[in-house]
């Protein structure tokens, strides 16, 4: 497979540098090619995209739900083939790809809803004979930069309410996810969606990227990456006063209190440390452990985590597959590297057995290391996770906080005063109480505190406050 540039509705391929994409969980299978932009590219869909948002924000709510609607359909009849791409592309086990797939469905149809809903509200005035009220304007042309992670969720969760509001989009996918990005943008450009409503332009973020957010003449950025970029996009945005929103790290932390069922609580800690080999954002990297079961529950994880199979993507009996690429193979090796040296194993899984090379690391859990030490403050992005002893629920919670980050935090208890406690307390914009610090639902804003993101949220009703702007208007009817 090749990528492509989708700008005003025309399918082109880039003369620039082009990349071999191989796959991950079998280094010398090749999967596609990837060429990249130049900056000429980001401004003909900055161009596409403006015309196309004169008439594509003058059509009904309903009109734009109904194209949502078709690609959502085109979506799920392609999901199987989607969701085998994307594993082969960036590694993800192919069980949690489907469900992927399967949620970016869900978005879709979700935000299609938002058509035919209330976009304002009617203000009482003190004047008389005057009605007065509130609605949504759309923005203009919304710049969407995207991670690897999620190669169709992400993308999906911030297109879909951008579109149904009114914008039109240019979307420039991570390096590692852009053979899936473009498989998607294939699918749906079966459908009605006018030419110019999206536009997808692969390149590198310090080519592309940077002419899309410095540059071309775009009313709002919506990225999710790593906190430095963001903190560039923000300083940018902010320079050229458009609209931003950056998802960025998170040092996400279970603290696990004395009255816990363990039973329950431990292949919760696996599942949000170890799925996705680690890889989000929300992922479990710090437990937080009363003294009273700290030696019982690092023996149950010891016992548990032999069920953490390593395995090619595409094995469904896999527990989780390689890490996305080599670049993330390097970083994550310096990480476990470290924790060999500076701090105590407590639980591992199996050694791998595997006939192919690939880019795998065996889940691993350590301890020993202070709150200060990178192990517990520095994202890893890989299945590595820091275990931690608190004296009571107070040292819990203070370790939970000790952080730049503040994306997302778990308590488990059966005590309902500590659970709501920790929910006032837990600096984070996603709390929950006996759940998995990762994932969220769609219908749910998504987003974080601190270091983790610009204060904005994502998902649920929340995006579309950030997708549109609120125009007060009045008109006095006799006078």
């Amino acid at each position: 497979m090749q990528s492509k540039n989708w700008i005003g509705g025309e399918w082109m391929v880039p003369a620039g540098n082009e990349v071999t994409v191989v796959n991950p969980s079998r280094t010398a299978e090749e999967v596609g090619v990837v060429r990249f932009s130049d900056r000429s590219h980001v401004f003909a869909a900055e161009h596409a995209a403006r015309e196309a948002q004169k008439k594509w924000s003058q059509m009904t709510g309903a009109a734009r739900a109904e194209i949502l609607y078709q690609m959502a359909s085109v979506l799920e009849a392609h999901a199987e083939e989607l969701a085998r791409l994307a594993s082969q592309e960036m590694g993800k086990q192919i069980g949690e790809m489907r469900g992927e797939v399967a949620r970016g469905v869900s978005l879709l149809r979700y935000y299609a809803g938002e058509g035919m809903r209330a976009n304002g509200s009617v203000i009482p005035s003190a004047d008389t004979n005057v009605l007065q009220y509130t609605k949504r304007v759309p923005l203009g042309v919304v710049a969407v930069i995207t991670p690897w992670n999620f190669p169709v969720a992400i993308p999906i969760w911030k297109i879909a309410p951008a579109l149904i509001c009114g914008n039109t989009v240019i979307w420039k996918p991570a390096e590692n996810g852009s053979l899936t990005a473009t498989r998607l943008a294939e699918l749906f450009a079966e459908t009605k969606l006018p030419a110019g409503v999206l536009n997808l332009v692969i390149g590198r973020g310090r080519e592309v990227g940077s002419a899309l957010t410095e540059e071309a003449a775009v009313d709002a950025v919506s990225f999710t990456g790593s906190s430095a970029t963001g903190r560039q996009i923000a300083i940018a945005c902010a320079g050229r006063n458009i609209k931003y929103q950056t998802e960025m790290g998170g040092k996400n932390a279970a603290v696990v209190l004395a009255d816990a069922d363990l039973d329950k609580v431990v292949p919760i800690l696996l599942s949000g440390a170890f799925k996705s080999a680690g890889q989000k954002c929300t992922a479990t990297s710090r437990i937080i452990v009363e003294k009273g079961i700290y030696q019982q529950l690092a023996e149950r994880l010891q016992s548990a985590i032999s069920s953490c199979v390593v395995g090619e993507a595409l094995d469904p009996a896999a527990y989780l597959g390689p890490v996305a690429s080599r670049e993330q193979y390097e970083k994550v090796s310096r990480y476990v590297e470290m924790a060999s040296e500076q701090a105590a194993l407590v639980a591992q899984s199996p050694a791998l057995a595997m006939t192919e090379q690939g880019f795998y690391f065996r889940p691993m859990i350590v301890e020993g290391v202070k709150a200060t030490h990178a192990l517990v403050q520095e994202e890893v992005f890989g299945p590595l996770a820091v275990l931690l002893p608190a004296e009571d629920f107070a040292e819990a919670v203070d370790l939970c906080n000790q952080t730049v980050y503040g994306l997302s935090a778990s308590l488990f208890t059966r005590d309902l005063a500590s659970a709501h406690r920790f929910l006032d307390v837990a600096q984070a914009g996603m709390v929950r109480v006996n759940q998995e610090t990762a994932g969220v639902e769609y219908q749910a804003p998504f987003g974080g505190m601190k270091q983790s993101s610009s204060h904005t949220r994502e998902q649920g009703q929340a995006a579309l406050d950030f997708y549109t702007e609120i125009k007060t208007c009045a008109i006095k009817y006799a006078w």
